[in-house]
């Protein structure tokens, strides 16, 4: 059995066959992950000395990563390796659970979009941090969705809903579901959230129901009043009726704005959002991002900005990937 060995001095051993993303999290030890299939890319990590071995397609790493790096959720060890990664403290310690659960609420903002307000047991010791997501379990159909709140004193958790067509879950949701129905969370999963690092500006980008975890960060500064920082948030969609959130009742000194794709719409940019990004003027060097949606916009938001000035160490990401 070989070692794992990150930046940071922590060390984890790694049996042959099980993936370093595996052998962390057995050990408790949370490190970059999301998808756990290799294709967001967010578990990417350089090698800086060892061997390692893919047990599956790194098929993220073709978007434009610099040789030298793998993917942990891909790679078994062949050697003692070293990592240019750090270990992410909190939320390694957060114990993942199996827990009934009953809808609470359902309410379309969209008719393709559904908040699902789901209430867990009253005994339950469900933990979670601002950003991470949930897998919800129904007749053996399962699908990842982020918490779109922070954590509450209730224990409910909101998710918002996009509609698949020809979704197994998503037609259960939208045409069948109704409140006090009884289904399963796994989690939390992922690392998607708020890293402390003295950045004077805060920049989320989401696409769609990417707005559910920032939606869940914001609230959570709200609650901790977290104070001399720029909050800046751009949310890319179609058109402005696809806007169907008022960030503002979070908090009202965050800088908010709408990019529309295919409208033309007062106080709105019109194109993608890694470019209404960049010509805002922020000055990325003093800025760490966040961005959640899709894997292209992730990828074209991760070259675009890092070209421009961002340290590609304060840009965090969670993409959005189809269950199939």
């Amino acid at each position: 059995m070989h070692k794992v060995i990150l930046s940071n001095g922590v060390k984890f051993e790694c049996s042959p066959g099980q993936t370093i993303l595996d052998a962390a999290r057995s050990n408790n030890i949370a490190i970059e992950h999301s998808c756990k299939t290799g294709r967001c890319g967010i578990c990417v990590a350089l090698v800086l000395k060892g061997q390692s071995l893919p047990l599956r397609s790194e098929e993220s790493l073709s978007l434009g990563f610099q040789d030298g790096k793998i993917l942990t959720c891909c790679r078994t060890v062949e050697s003692d390796v070293y990592l240019d990664i750090q270990d992410l403290g909190e939320i390694g310690s957060l114990p993942v659970l199996t827990l009934p659960c009953r809808i609470s609420n359902l309410e379309f903002l969209r008719s393709n979009v559904l908040l699902v307000t789901l209430r867990l047991p009253p005994s339950s010791n469900f933990k979670f941090i601002a950003g991470q997501y949930i897998e919800l379990i129904h007749n053996g159909i399962r699908r990842s969705y982020s918490i779109a709140n922070a954590p509450r004193e209730d224990r409910c958790i909101e998710l918002l809903i996009k509609k698949v067509n020809e979704g197994s879950m998503s037609d259960y949701l939208f045409n069948r579901a109704k409140p006090n129905d009884l289904l399963r969370i796994e989690g939390p999963q992922g690392t998607f959230s708020y890293r402390e690092n003295g950045s004077k500006n805060i920049i989320f980008i989401a696409t769609g129901t990417g707005i559910a975890p920032i939606k869940a960060i914001l609230e959570n500064f709200a609650l901790k009043k977290i104070q001399n920082k720029k909050f800046h948030v751009f949310w890319g969609a179609c058109y402005m009726e696809d806007i169907y959130l008022d960030l503002s009742k979070i908090r009202a000194d965050q800088c908010f704005v709408p990019v529309l794709s295919r409208d033309n719409v007062e106080f709105s940019v019109k194109g993608y959002v890694q470019d209404a990004v960049l010509s805002s003027g922020i000055n990325l060097r003093e800025s760490t991002v966040y961005a959640c949606g899709s894997e292209e916009m992730i990828s074209a938001a991760a070259m675009l900005l890092i070209k421009n000035g961002l340290s590609p160490k304060r840009f965090f990401s969670d993409a959005f990937v189809s269950s199939n």
